[in-house]
């Protein structure tokens, strides 16, 4: 995906940043532990983008991540996505993540059935693996079988991935010595 432009921003969790172009987001960053890093990694992500003062449809999605950080009950559905390049099987699984609504959440198994993939678990959670727009994709919403945790690739991991889930209201039961 080319990017014109990112911009990185501050929330309740860090600096996060998001990248453009002319018509919609073309990614997004979670924090990274400091500004900085945050923008060396948009940077790397997207070389021929140069940071500057976003659009209009890029200022409302960093808004709304600002505002969903803080544990707002925010709706990002309408913010555009640049899916250029993404593999058809992850659009479809970014566009069915997209309608969970703040403090639900749902399985990757339930994510693969509702798409009429049964079984397709694995390749739902390489998919959010690969999630280039968290937390407008909110991947951290997809949830392993029984309702545990699962991955998050995102910087602090899981942690990363609790944090945001408790700010909506979804607390995690921690796994016990019999359940691991």
């Amino acid at each position: 995906m080319v990017a014109q432009g990112f911009a990185v921003f501050e929330t309740a969790l860090g600096h996060c940043g998001v990248a453009w172009d002319e018509r919609a987001v073309v990614g997004c960053q979670l924090p990274e532990g400091s500004p900085e890093r945050t923008r060396a990694r948009l940077a790397d992500r997207y070389p021929s983008a140069r940071e500057q003062h976003p659009p209009e449809h890029a200022r409302a999605a960093s808004e709304g991540i600002a505002a969903l950080l803080r544990g707002e009950r925010v709706d990002l559905t309408d913010v555009p996505l640049g899916m250029d390049g993404v593999p058809r099987f992850h659009r479809l699984v970014y566009e069915l993540v997209r309608t969970i609504e703040p403090g639900d959440t749902v399985t990757y198994g339930e994510v693969a059935t509702r798409l009429g993939y049964p079984g397709a678990a694995r390749a739902v959670g390489q998919a959010m693996g690969s999630n280039p727009f968290a937390p407008i994709v909110p991947c951290h919403r997809v949830l392993a079988a029984g309702g545990g945790a699962g991955g998050f690739s995102a910087t602090g991991g899981v942690a990363t991935k609790r944090r945001m889930l408790e700010l909506e209201g979804v607390h995690l039961e921690e796994p016990t010595l019999f359940d691991l």
